[in-house]
């Protein structure tokens, strides 16, 4: 696993998902089986050493899970290398961000993944645009929307019902 700066480290989604599960959506398990190598993941790095800066309040709205956070997080909405838009400036605060990755390398649940967004809290973490980080499985919070139709189709067909009821069950059907 990669080392980052400043106990900066990559947020665990599945622990995220299990502490949060109404607000904090992750991948399921078959879209990350089929995930490969040239397709986008979204991670989070944050560290325990940094809390929210004097200004911000006690605790805020979390525009990624829509639940209450106590620390924000910057996002990345793309990776550059669909849409590149330069990130606004936002002054360090030692604040999470949400980042995308390329898949470089995959052996099973560990991967490699080049970053594909200029981070704000680069001083403080030292991951750079291009940089390779080595995560796991659980790391990852989404896919980007571009490979999910691939990934489905790589299902066979009781792994399409089973993604389909899960589907069903965040929609709220009845299925």
């Amino acid at each position: 696993m990669s080392q980052f700066a400043n106990e900066y480290d990559l947020v665990d989604g599945l622990q995220m998902h299990s502490e949060n599960p109404e607000h904090f959506h992750i991948p399921h398990r078959l879209m990350k089986k089929y995930l490969g190598v040239g397709q986008f993941v979204e991670l989070r790095i944050d560290s325990p050493r940094f809390s929210t800066h004097p200004d911000a309040p006690e605790a805020c709205n979390c525009p990624v899970c829509n639940g209450e956070a106590t620390k924000p997080i910057i996002g990345h909405p793309f990776p550059l290398t669909l849409i590149n838009i330069e990130p606004d400036p936002v002054p360090s605060r030692g604040w999470g961000e949400d980042f995308w990755v390329e898949v470089v390398e995959r052996d099973g649940n560990r991967l490699k993944g080049r970053v594909d967004n200029r981070l704000h809290e680069t001083k403080l973490h030292e991951i750079e645009f291009n940089s390779v980080i080595d995560f796991q499985m659980d790391h990852v919070l989404a896919i980007h929307p571009i490979h999910r139709e691939a990934l489905v189709l790589s299902m066979n067909a009781d792994e399409v019902k089973e993604f389909s009821i899960w589907l069903g069950t965040l929609r709220g059907d009845d299925a």
